[in-house]
């Protein structure tokens, strides 16, 4: 019977686990991962779906059970599921040099068309056609959001009850006060934590959990100019925060760069949502599209460098000990939790940036008609939808 691996994010149909396996050389996973980057669209469930096959089925380079606790690791841990998954793969076939270049390989693709985009972006982004694209293509992300949102309900709530009101207080106080709560995640890990173990076990992990939102806070640091330096520390803090969807760390990003820093407008970081949408590779490229607005070209590689330094440095520090971690309840219910809370903070930030995109009647009926067609339509690409979304945009901003 095949095993269903279910986490946070997806629920996978794996086959049994292979018996012969032969581990890739560095140069064979090197260009694995450099193709999948290069193209593999269709968010994390997609690209969690292409490396199984890969590694499983095709080339056995890997176990199904091993896959599996890949997967495990990759929901337990902060970072965006492909990524965490495709270094933990590479830590797993070549250690710590593996890890580096299944990391390189895969963010790297993605990470050089964003800044082309980018790069033609601040030169063209004042032509007309492009603004009306972008009108149209920003309605389509709030759907795309949303979406997300509720796929993500399904499969991290269930019938949950205390996991449904942890997402409803982060969904609430998201939308109200227009920005990511950060302790919130802490506090909805902890109660989930205290709910489903022992008092005695919950103090002992939340004594320790408590400090997190502070740890990250202080990653940040004081950031009156954005220099690279200061651009590093805080993405690198934003991908602390970062569970399961890339989706997750929309609502961060926003408070953060629009509201508190004042480095994007509202308009500008829909259009980096949008990009990294259509773009290949993990949706929290979009960090790069962010940074070459605020600081150039390094500023885009300080960014992404900074978001991904703690899925690469965790998986190399917790990667060898999961064996022991996948079967502590304590840490199960916290990470539940604190994933429920983020499934809330995207609902929340859906509403935010909602209010922003959807100005008239067209941008409105472009969002419904996006919500609708990935709703009914299976397996249709996103990026082609947002071309679509695009195009009617500038049709519709021509004709006005």
């Amino acid at each position: 019977m095949p095993v269903r691996a279910v986490g946070a994010n997806t629920a996978l149909e794996l086959p049994p686990a292979s018996v012969s396996i032969a581990r890739p050389s560095p140069r064979a996973l090197f260009q694995y991962f450099l193709i999948l980057g290069a193209t593999g669209f269709g968010g994390p469930i997609a690209l969690v779906g292409y490396m199984e096959r890969e590694f499983v089925d095709r080339r056995r380079w890997a176990t199904a059970q091993e896959l599996r606790d890949g997967l495990a690791f990759s929901q337990l841990a902060p970072g965006p599921l492909a990524a965490q998954l495709a270094i933990y793969l590479g830590w797993l076939c070549g250690g710590v040099r593996g890890a580096t270049l299944s990391g390189i390989a895969f963010v790297g693709p993605s990470l050089s068309i964003v800044i082309v985009l980018a790069a033609l972006y601040s030169r063209f982004g004042g032509i007309g056609w492009l603004q009306g694209a972008f009108y149209g293509i920003g309605a389509a992300v709030i759907a795309i959001v949303a979406r997300s949102a509720l796929k993500l309900t399904r499969t991290v709530l269930g019938r949950d009850r205390l996991l449904w009101c942890l997402f409803a207080i982060s969904a609430l106080t998201t939308a109200w006060r227009e920005a990511e709560v950060v302790v919130l995640f802490v506090f909805s890990g902890a109660i989930a934590m205290m709910m489903r173990t022992s008092v005695r076990d919950a103090k002992s992990l939340g004594a320790a959990a408590i400090g997190y939102p502070w740890m990250a806070a202080s990653f940040a640091g004081v950031m009156s100019a954005p220099t690279s330096p200061a651009i590093f520390m805080y993405f690198a803090s934003a991908g602390l925060f970062v569970f399961g969807s890339g989706l997750a760390i929309v609502p961060f990003l926003h408070s953060g760069v629009v509201q508190q820093h004042h480095w994007l407008t509202e308009r500008q970081f829909l259009d980096a949502v949008a990009v990294a949408l259509i773009t290949p590779g993990p949706v929290v490229i979009t960090v790069a599209f962010i940074g070459y607005l605020v600081a150039g070209m390094l500023g885009a590689i300080a960014a992404a460098a900074g978001v991904f330094a703690p899925v690469y440095l965790l998986t190399l520090v917790f990667a060898p000990h999961f064996d022991r971690l996948k079967t502590n309840n304590r840490v199960r219910a916290f990470v539940d939790g604190v994933t429920a809370a983020a499934t809330g903070a995207i609902a929340g930030a859906a509403f935010v940036l909602g209010r922003r995109a959807i100005v008239d009647l067209t941008t409105a009926g472009i969002a419904i008609a996006t919500l609708v067609i990935l709703m009914r339509v299976r397996r249709i690409p996103e990026p082609l939808v947002i071309l679509a979304a695009g195009i009617a945009g500038v049709i519709m901003r021509g004709s006005t």
